[in-house]
């Protein structure tokens, strides 16, 4: 197993020269060398330590950008002074430090499905629990400017997907992401987060206490090492970590122009499902949904038709943990209420016209509507009321 000792914190004093994971890091940080040319290499050179060990003479016949050939020789020399050896050895210590584990290429807890997509990561930084890069993966994305229906539905598919055994996989952003780790964690289910920035620096800062309930009971990934900020290009680059772990990606609220459509165009590209919740034909993050459907995504409504289209033979919740039909909540409310309910649809209602549609006073409307309330059935919406399941 290729494992870097310092950090985890067994053998602080191995010679990061001689390690087989310095040379992984070495060659993520080689100036000039993007995801093309990092591809070209590891076909020439399946490990790194052919590249690096050559000598100058050699290594300036290879045709490589015209930094890199210092920079190896400069490794070569333990030139500590020098800007690239000096990155890796502090990439190194920033991991030791921050008990961060670093999966290489080779290493065999590096995850194989993500292995076979298009500009797969090299290096991937983690923290929690590695094994369950292992599991089987459903990813759940969407609108950072989600509704409250869109995010009490998030919630609800999460949870629902985590009790069928399969890891909730996300972005830790704001709106549906948010709400999907968090669906997860409400039934005691682990979840993943991939971020797009060094794991020392959580963005959104919002979510940090998020990302710590994770780090408890899931894992952080980022394929940036420590002292990384978030910067708007990181976050395509993670969306295709996103949907390359996963079996499928199920996307719940998004506009035409949000980046869970990218998402969703990475997961075709590399052979995923895609599922989307279709929502109202006025709300503007629905559209992105809309779309993806008729471009032949699967329409979904449970969490039934995604195991259906997975072919999946997980076991559904036991009884005992199995919520009453929303649909039918005659048991848990009076006659009143159920007017109520039934009359609200998926786009807000103001309470004229719900009072008009159940002939209820004003006072009697919102008694009813504040117990739907509280029984997360309804939520208050700019314009009104609207039903929530």
């Amino acid at each position: 197993m290729t494992e870097l000792h310092c950090s985890t914190g067994r053998d602080s004093g191995a010679d990061p020269f001689s390690q087989e994971i310095s040379g992984w890091l070495l060659l993520t940080c080689l100036p000039g060398v993007g995801p093309k040319t990092r591809t070209e290499l590891i076909q020439r050179w399946p490990t790194p330590s052919d590249l690096i060990n050559r000598n100058p003479a050699s290594l300036a016949a290879c045709g490589l950008p015209s930094k890199v050939v210092p920079a190896i020789v400069a490794w070569q020399r333990r030139d500590l002074g020098h800007p690239v050896v000096s990155k890796v050895l502090w990439i190194i210590e920033q991991c030791r430090q921050q008990a961060i584990q670093i999966l290489v290429w080779s290493d065999p807890r590096y995850p194989e499905p993500l292995r076979h997509i298009h500009d797969a990561p090299l290096v991937l930084y983690t923290q929690g629990d590695v094994s369950l890069l292992t599991r089987e993966q459903i990813a759940v994305v969407g609108s950072r400017d989600a509704t409250p229906t869109g995010l009490a539905l998030a919630r609800r598919f999460a949870a629902e997907l985590s009790e069928h055994d399969l890891l909730v996989t996300s972005g830790l952003a704001l709106g549906v992401d948010g709400a999907a780790h968090a669906g997860a964690l409400d039934v005691e289910a682990p979840t993943l987060a991939v971020i797009g920035s060094g794991l020392d620096g959580i963005y959104p800062s919002r979510h940090r206490p998020l990302a710590q309930r994770i780090l408890r009971h899931g894992l952080l990934v980022s394929e940036y090492p420590p002292g990384t900020p978030a910067r708007p290009a990181h976050f395509p680059q993670r969306n295709r970590i996103i949907s390359g772990l996963a079996r499928g990606v199920l996307v719940v609220e998004a506009g035409l122009k949000s980046g869970s459509l990218i998402t969703a165009r990475l997961a075709l590209e590399q052979g995923r499902e895609v599922f989307a919740v279709p929502g109202s034909v006025q709300s503007p993050v629905s559209r992105g949904c809309h779309h993806l459907i008729k471009q032949g995504a699967s329409l979904v409504e449970t969490v039934e038709d995604i195991l259906l289209e997975l072919g999946a033979s997980w076991q559904g919740p036991t009884p005992a943990s199995a919520e009453p039909d929303p649909a039918q909540p005659s048991t848990a409310l009076a006659e009143r209420e159920i007017a109520v309910f039934r009359a609200l649809g998926y786009d807000p209602q103001s309470t004229d016209a719900l009072s008009v549609a159940t002939g209820l006073s004003a006072d009697q409307l919102m008694q009813s509507l504040l117990l739907l309330e509280l029984q997360g059935l309804v939520t208050p919406v700019p314009g009104g009321y609207q039903r929530l399941a």
